[in-house]
């Protein structure tokens, strides 16, 4: 039997951590998914409730405030907009629902889209506004 080359042998040791790594990053994601589809003590899971909120609250959205969301999920890479772009929604149909809103205000908007997206995010958000002309003392206490 024939010896491997040494680089041959790092090689295939290198590849196989690589693997192993992309692996592991593709199954944390797919089991935040898991937790998030599981049914919590309402008999809900997370992702019925947003979808419910979404379902609800879709006869209030305006093209200009669907533009306006778009805008602001824009610096998310495209593979995850859609994602990021659905919970925002959630999150902002459920304010509107709890609070029997008429219309969608930017105000809500601006709410939803602080309380549903991690901190990091926050950075974008503001400039964004400031690009719009909206006034953020309001929303400070959100940050």
């Amino acid at each position: 039997m024939e010896q491997l080359s040494p680089w041959f042998m790092w090689f295939i040791v290198f590849w196989g951590a690589v693997l192993i790594f992309l692996m592991a990053i593709g199954g944390f994601f797919m089991f935040r998914k898991f937790l998030k589809s599981l049914p919590k003590a309402d008999g809900k899971s997370i992702l019925d409730w947003q979808n419910y909120y979404i379902e609800q609250t879709r006869h209030l959205w305006s093209e200009e405030q669907r533009q306006f969301l778009d805008e602001l999920v824009a610096p998310v890479p495209p593979l995850f907009r859609d994602v990021a772009k659905q919970k925002i929604a959630g999150k902002i149909g459920e304010l509107a629902y709890k609070r029997n809103a008429k219309t969608l205000t930017e105000a809500l908007i601006i709410e939803g889209y602080i309380k549903a997206t991690p901190k990091k995010d926050h950075k974008f958000l503001r400039k964004t506004l400031i690009k719009h002309n909206v006034d953020l003392t309001p929303y400070e206490h959100f940050f």
